[in-house]
């Protein structure tokens, strides 16, 4: 390419001299930040894994260059180079990028003054409060997360748009394919870049897919998909900021396949030895920086004392991150458990005035009864009136209603913009939620059975419960999970699961289960408002039941239980279908002397243990009861907090009431063997009394 050919380039684009000089610095800090963190892994100075950038430097410099301030992107776990590009530009000052670089190099050096506090490292760097949404150590993990932030922007009637950074291997996961189809139905503005870089950490892209290119993917979705020389700067540029345009403009996502070459292997400890050298050396010879500043000499752009002077310039900058975060300190043990959640404190007014009305509720014989699903439904009402950026999304959430009727007629007077019907595609689902919560909306994300939910669990755990931690609590993710749980309509092992365990198991989420229409509503209510992810478990045969429930604006704590009953001689804990279980067992055991307290957890997490353990101080004998599996059920976790926190107050062995370990089956008399029937609860309540 000659001279005239790059300053017809700049007229077209739009750009100066002084752009160019910037997408050479940029690159070659990247390069130079990547040559830093290679050496200082082999010296075992930097821990872990770090996925390099080297090689790839123009990709995200030229992607970024046409961003605003605004505008928001989404990396990888090779996401230097991303995070690097985004905050340079948004830096207005030269100490500002110095500053920039510093956190960044702290962060991989594991440093409390690191843009995560030293707590995501290279795979997981984020610099949320500007527009970077973070890198994740999951192949394809972000690209739902990006695909929610740009249905965020287009709910907030936003021209802002996504970028969303991913390499060939994400190509072939179902978060692309999910994403993509989501993506294009609802035009969302999001521009995915894939940085094809040939290998899928060692096995070569053409072994991978049966399409030469990944763009060519586009057509299946109806969505532009465009080729483009991965080495030439103003190449991505020119590709990206068409795509940008169209998407601000209304016009729905594009895919833009960068063909690159990484310098380095997946890791340091990669040989490559599934590459030549030959390969290696051709890829060299294209390398983007020598290749910009060779056109721009041509051109009389810039003079070699020039380029010295920036290439001298760049490596300062590195060294002095370096400096910076050698001297800075490691975290303190002591911030250990800091934000795992964002703080939700409840002063004891509120619990006291939450408690009073409750006892009201229940001691009033003319407070009108409602079905549990109703109480769902005025829930949502009273929130999505309440704050507009509470919206509803699942599958057949809209004129169907939902899962058993509890998003019944909302569609009709929020809109499709507010109650969204999605692609059977959890996973898509989960992570649009991530997304949408990150960048200002407030969703609640309809997963139709709890046995779907493993579908969705890299998004939901590994980003949505992990975000805040892994970025330094610099993001909130207030996102609700809505999904139904357990047995008894004989629909078999898929259907019919109560899976709350695996989710109490992950640190940064919380898990409601409530039994009644008044806790349904009021929970329902406080985990919307509340800033954290919870995955909210219905149980499928409460819906039709009745309850008192107030007509007065009431929300309920989270993590404060309920004694459903007062008692004297056996602790009942238990929480959803099996509180009602558990009472009637009770009320039956009453007549034989036994005075039954049931506690009803409500939440799992958080989780009462002030309530247990009062309650097990007062009657010393403890009946656990779950409709869960007994084996690694979430009452062995309650037995074992008692353990460690009231043995001494125990009169008998614990014992616990749970369904069978088998999956759970059709046929009626066999599904009703499997699970806590309340002949079971009260045969465990006299072993214990007895």
């Amino acid at each position: 390419m000659n001279a005239t050919d790059l300053k017809t380039i700049m007229q077209a684009q739009g750009i100066t001299r002084e752009d160019l000089l910037d997408y050479l610095r940029q690159m070659r800090v990247i390069r130079n930040f990547e040559e830093a963190v290679y050496d200082l892994l082999g010296r075992n100075i930097i821990k872990g894994a770090s996925h390099l950038y080297a090689g790839q430097e123009a990709v995200a410099v030229g992607a970024i260059s046409v961003l605003r301030d605004d505008d928001l992107i989404t990396s990888t776990h090779r996401g230097h180079g991303h995070c690097y590009a985004r905050g340079d530009r948004l830096a207005k000052t030269p100490e500002e990028k110095q500053e920039h670089l510093n956190k960044m190099m702290a962060e991989l050096c594991g440093r409390a003054t690191g843009y995560c506090r030293g707590r995501g490292g290279s795979m997981h760097i984020a610099d949320v409060e500007r527009g970077n949404l973070g890198a994740t150590g999951i192949v394809g993990g972000n690209i739902p997360v990006a695909t929610g932030a740009a249905l965020s922007m287009k709910l907030q009637k936003s021209d802002r748009v996504v970028l969303c950074f991913f390499g060939d291997g994400a190509a072939n996961t179902g978060n692309f394919h999910e994403s993509l189809n989501m993506a294009a139905i609802w035009k969302l503005p999001v521009v995915y870049i894939v940085e094809n870089n040939l290998y899928g950490m060692s096995v070569p892209f053409e072994k991978a897919s049966s399409c030469k290119n990944i763009a060519d993917r586009g057509c299946a979705y109806c969505m532009p998909g465009e080729v483009v020389d991965g080495m030439d700067v103003l190449a991505v540029r020119d590709a990206v900021s068409r795509a940008v345009d169209r998407a601000r403009h209304g016009e729905g996502p594009t895919i833009v396949e960068c063909k690159t070459y990484r310098w380095y292997g997946h890791s340091r400890s990669d040989p490559r030895v599934y590459r030549t050298r030959e390969e290696e050396k051709a890829w060299k010879e294209r390398d983007p920086i020598p290749t910009l500043e060779r056109r721009m000499l041509e051109a009389g752009l810039v003079t070699p004392q020039e380029l010295d002077e920036l290439a001298r310039a760049c490596e300062k900058a590195v060294e002095i991150s370096i400096d910076f975060a050698l001297n800075s300190p490691f975290p303190d043990p002591s911030e250990l458990y800091d934000d795992v959640y964002v703080p939700t404190v409840y002063t004891p007014s509120q619990i006291a005035k939450e408690r009073e009305l409750r006892e009201r509720v229940r001691s009033d014989p003319n407070m009108r009864q409602i079905y549990y699903w109703e109480a769902l439904v005025e829930a949502f009402r009273e929130e999505m009136t309440r704050d507009p950026r509470v919206f509803i999304m699942g599958e057949d959430v809209g004129l169907y209603g939902g899962a058993y009727g509890a998003t019944r007629g909302l569609y009709q007077e929020f809109g499709p913009e507010r109650v969204i019907d999605t692609p059977i595609s959890e996973a898509a689902i989960g992570g649009a939620a991530v997304g949408a919560a990150m960048t200002g909306m407030r969703p609640v994300a309809e997963i139709m059975y709890v046995d779907f939910t493993p579908l969705a669990m890299d998004q939901i755990a590994n980003q949505g419960a992990k975000n805040r931690y892994m970025f330094g609590g610099k993001t909130k993710v207030p996102m609700v999970i809505r999904t139904e749980g357990g047995a008894g309509r004989s629909i078999a092992a898929h259907h019919s699961q109560s899976l709350e365990a695996l989710w109490t198991h992950f640190p940064g989420i919380y898990v409601v289960m409530p039994a009644t229409p008044y806790d349904a509503k009021g929970l329902l209510k406080e985990c919307i408002r509340n800033d954290n992810p919870i995955m909210f478990i219905e149980h499928k045969m409460l819906y039709g039941t009745k309850g008192p429930v107030p007509e007065e604006e009431y929300t309920i704590p989270l993590g404060v239980a309920d004694i459903k009953r007062p008692g004297k001689d056996v602790t009942i804990i238990t929480y959803s279908r099996m509180v009602l279980r558990a009472l009637e067992a009770a009320e039956n055991l009453a007549k034989e002397g036994i005075d039954v307290e049931v506690v009803d957890l409500r939440c799992l997490k958080p989780l009462d243990v002030d309530t247990i353990i009062e309650s097990v101080k007062k009657t010393g004998r403890v009946v656990g009861v779950t409709e869960a599996y007994k084996t690694g059920s979430f009452i062995s976790e309650i037995f074992t907090i008692i353990n460690e926190l009231a043995f001494d107050y125990l009169d008998a062995p614990m014992v616990r009431v749970a369904a069978a370990d088998v999956p759970v089956p059709m046929a009626e008399t066999l599904e009703d063997a499997a699970i806590p029937s309340v002949e079971r609860i009260e045969a465990a309540v006299r072993q214990l009394v007895y």
